[in-house]
């Protein structure tokens, strides 16, 4: 009976589904975000490690499963922080352009 025990991996810890949800929603937003092209490695690294963490709920390693999950979870936030912070420099400097072009029409026009 001994023998039978020892060759079943215990859980260690308890089942990290939050952990996991709240990594998977986090990955979602930030390639919905367009993170693939403002932040690809930092997508990348959540992506990895969000399977990283689900391959160790399959092996029952719920503790490596949950740190993972919240790394993947840090990633895509990280991901999607400088998805958003690239797309507002972009949006800063198309207005920056615009208003060059305005004041050179209006020195134009007033001229």
């Amino acid at each position: 009976m001994m023998a039978g025990c020892a060759s079943q991996k215990p859980h260690s810890g308890i089942k990290p589904e939050a952990e996991l949800a709240v990594a998977n929603v986090a990955v979602s937003d930030a390639s919905a975000a367009g993170a693939a092209q403002y932040a690809p490695v930092e997508l990348n690294s959540a992506q990895s490690r969000l399977a990283l963490a689900n391959k160790a709920v399959a092996a029952n390693n719920y503790d490596l499963a949950k740190n993972l999950a919240v790394e993947s979870q840090a990633d895509a936030k990280l991901a999607l922080s400088k998805t958003n912070a690239s797309k507002a420099q972009i949006a800063a400097e198309a207005v920056q352009r615009g208003d060059s072009v305005l004041r050179e029409e209006l020195d134009r026009v007033n001229h």
